[in-house]
C-alpha cells in the first residue's frame, strides 16, 4: 500500500495542480455558452454572448489595437533581444557589458508599476520638450517593447549558450565575413528560438494591462484594458466569449508551433544521420 501511494504520488499531485490551474478556464469557457447572465447556474445552451461580441464595437476596436501593438511588439522585441543575446554570448570583454546586462535585464524583476509610471514620466517630459510622442498606440508598443525584449533576450541566450561555435569558425575559415556567418550560419540554427522569443512577446504584449493604462491615450483602449474596465462594472458573459476564442487562437498557436518545432527536429536529425553514413565510407577509405 505504501509502494502504491509512493508511486501514484506525484501524478496525483499534479493532477490537482493542472485542475487548480486549468479549472477556471473550462468554467469560463463553459459559461460563455450559458443563455442568461447567470454566472453560477448553467439556464441553457446559447450563442447569444458570441453575437453581443461582434457588434460589441469596443471589444471588437480593441482585440485589432492589440493586434497590431503585440505583432510590432512581438517582431521589435525579437529583433533587438536577438541581438541583446548575440552580444552577451559572443562577446564576453567590452567597455560597459556590465551594465548593459543589468539593464537589459533589469525589466524581468521591476514591478510593472514601476516600469509603467517611470515610462509614463519619460513620455510626459518629452512631450512637453520634444512635442513628441503623444501618448497612444505608439507610446504603448515602447512600453511594451521594453518588457519583451527582455524575455526575448533570455529565449535566445540559452540556444546560443548551446550553440556549437565551431560551425561558425568553420564558415570564418571557409572565407565567410562576420555578417555573413550570422545571417548563414548563426541565424538558421538560432531560428526556432527567435519564433519562441516572438511568441513569447507576443503573448506579453498582448495581455498587458498595467503598463498599456499608464502609456495609452485618449481612444486607445487594448483589449485587455476593455475587458478590465467591463469587469470592474460587473459580470458581462461577452467578456467570457471574448476570453473563450483567445484561449482557442492561443491553443492552436502553441500546438501549431510545438508541431513545427518537432517535425523541423526529427527532420534535422534525419539530415545528420544521413550525412554522417555518407561521410563513413570516406573516413574508412572504402
Amino acid at each position: 500500500m505504501k509502494s502504491l501511494l509512493t508511486r501514484h504520488f506525484g501524478k496525483g499531485w499534479m493532477l490537482l495542480v493542472y485542475a487548480f490551474l486549468y479549472a477556471p478556464l473550462l468554467f469560463m469557457i463553459v459559461f460563455s455558452f450559458n443563455s442568461t447572465r447567470q454566472d453560477a447556474v448553467f439556464t441553457g445552451f446559447s450563442l447569444r454572448w458570441y453575437e453581443a461580441l461582434l457588434s460589441d464595437t469596443k471589444i471588437v476596436n480593441g482585440f485589432f489595437i492589440s493586434l497590431k501593438v503585440a505583432l510590432t511588439t512581438g517582431a521589435l522585441s525579437a529583433v533587438l533581444g536577438t541581438f541583446a543575446a548575440f552580444v552577451l554570448v559572443r562577446y564576453r570583454r567590452f567597455w560597459g557589458r556590465t551594465v548593459f546586462s543589468g539593464m537589459v535585464n533589469a525589466p524581468l524583476v521591476m514591478p510593472e508599476v514601476i516600469i509603467g509610471l517611470s515610462l509614463l514620466l519619460l513620455m510626459v517630459g518629452a512631450q512637453n520638450v520634444f512635442g513628441w510622442p503623444e501618448r497612444g498606440m505608439l507610446t504603448i508598443i515602447l512600453g511594451h517593447t521594453l518588457m519583451g525584449m527582455a524575455y526575448a533576450m533570455v529565449v535566445v541566450q540559452s540556444r546560443l549558450l548551446e550553440m556549437d561555435r565551431r560551425i561558425e569558425e568553420a564558415a570564418m575559415d571557409l572565407g565567410a565575413r562576420p555578417h555573413q556567418v550570422f545571417f548563414l550560419v548563426t541565424l538558421p540554427n538560432i531560428a526556432q528560438a527567435v519564433v519562441a522569443a516572438f511568441l513569447l512577446s507576443f503573448t506579453l504584449s498582448f495581455d498587458d494591462v498595467v503598463i498599456s493604462e499608464f502609456l495609452s491615450g485618449p481612444g486607445v483602449n487594448t483589449l485587455p484594458q476593455v475587458i478590465f474596465g467591463y469587469a470592474r462594472r460587473g459580470i458581462n458573459p461577452t467578456i467570457y466569449a471574448a476570453a473563450t476564442i483567445l484561449i482557442t487562437v492561443v491553443t492552436l498557436v502553441v500546438v501549431g508551433y510545438a508541431t513545427w518545432v518537432a517535425r523541423s527536429t526529427r527532420r534535422r536529425e534525419r539530415e545528420i544521420a544521413a550525412a554522417l553514413r555518407a561521410d563513413t565510407p570516406a573516413l574508412t577509405g572504402r
